[in-house]
């Protein structure tokens, strides 16, 4: 098969201003362009390459993304450098297709004149390139010569790299790892994946908010909601769901919490209507202006009232729901309440 000439990310983004842990990012970038990609080895190692078993795999751009890599991110120097050595590489491969996102490599060794990996073959996944040689030149750019062991490149995680030139905090290499991985899973989502890419995209919004500080009350909404709608929690666990459970001790104090200040404003209405006690306003009328509108929506739910074919059943039962409020709350209002709380009490 042809030639497909790859030349190593790392080192054509380490003469930029690019931090090292963001080069994965960039490297995506280019990879859903076509114009990179993400080889794995996964049965050898290239001596002289230092990369973690757990992720056996490296960046590699082809000519057209060495050419855009060049043109957006070198200076002018640097790009007539690139310009004048593989302008005839570039003319060579006009005609060569963009890359996928990823390959898997297997080696086949025949027996080499020299210890140099230009002088190996690399079999590839790749349909059509199956046993593509790489010439010394084009390989020498991109992996170095395996037998120079002085000039070993690390080219492991960036948390890695990063713990080793700076003291940063543990949380936050282990937020990076963490971010890393992601990156990388993105980088070629699986099916599970793009069913809730619009569900990530939203919370790592948020988390952007929250490091900021300008998270609000609706965005902390929307990432819960986000998170409550991803699947059926309670489908085969609604009497034990802990999901539930959490919910419905963190409404309770979250109410039990606001019960002063309720009392404070019935007290204010009684005071107010202390002519007109038999004679009180409907119990909508009510609810809405002594009781939090999160509790009325609970229940209003809860008890299936909240459709407008339920109007009519709604207006019928909302002193019952008043009554809910009244008791649950500890502050009686109503005739209806004060009758039924002193008759629960007395038995």
């Amino acid at each position: 098969g042809p030639v497909i000439p790859l030349y190593l990310g790392a080192d054509l983004l380490s003469s930029t201003d690019i931090r090292v842990e963001n080069h994965p990012r960039y490297h995506a970038k280019f990879a859903k362009k076509g114009l990179a990609t993400k080889v794995h080895f996964p049965s050898f190692r290239f001596q002289g390459l230092r990369v973690p078993a757990a992720n056996n795999s490296l960046w590699f751009y082809s000519i057209q993304g060495l050419f855009r890599l060049a043109f957006e991110m070198y200076n002018q120097q640097e790009q007539l450098a690139v310009l004048e050595n593989f302008q005839d590489v570039w003319k060579s491969k006009m005609d060569q297709g963009p890359l996928e996102m990823s390959y898997n490599l297997n080696m086949q060794l025949d027996i080499p004149v020299s210890p140099s990996m230009a002088d190996r073959e690399l079999e590839s996944g790749i349909p059509g390139h199956n046993h593509s040689q790489t010439n010394r030149k084009i390989l020498d750019s991109c992996v170095r010569n395996a037998a120079d062991t002085s000039a070993d490149h690390d080219y492991c995680s960036f948390t890695k790299q990063s713990r080793q030139t700076k003291n940063i905090h543990p949380t936050v290499a282990s937020l990076r790892e963490k971010l890393h991985h992601l990156d990388e899973q993105l980088c070629a989502p699986t099916q599970s994946y793009t069913d809730c890419l619009e569900t990530i995209l939203l919370l790592l919004d948020k988390i952007s908010l929250y490091m900021n500080g300008n998270l609000d009350e609706k965005d902390a909404a929307e990432a819960v909601l986000a998170l409550l709608e991803a699947k059926d929690w309670t489908k085969d666990s609604l009497y034990s769901s802990y999901l539930l459970t959490c919910m419905g001790r963190w409404l309770g104090q979250q109410f039990h919490a606001a019960n002063s200040s309720i009392s404070q404003k019935v007290e204010g209405f009684k005071v107010q209507h202390i002519e007109q006690i038999s004679d009180l306003p409907p119990a909508e009328e009510l609810a809405a202006e002594l009781f939090p509108e999160a509790m009325q929506t609970l229940l209003l739910h809860w008890m299936g009232l909240i459709d407008e074919s339920t109007e009519g059943k709604r207006h019928s039962e909302y002193p019952i729901l008043l009554l809910i409020l009244e008791f649950a709350n500890h502050n009686l209002i109503t005739g209806v309440a004060h009758v039924l709380y002193s008759s629960l009490i007395c038995k």
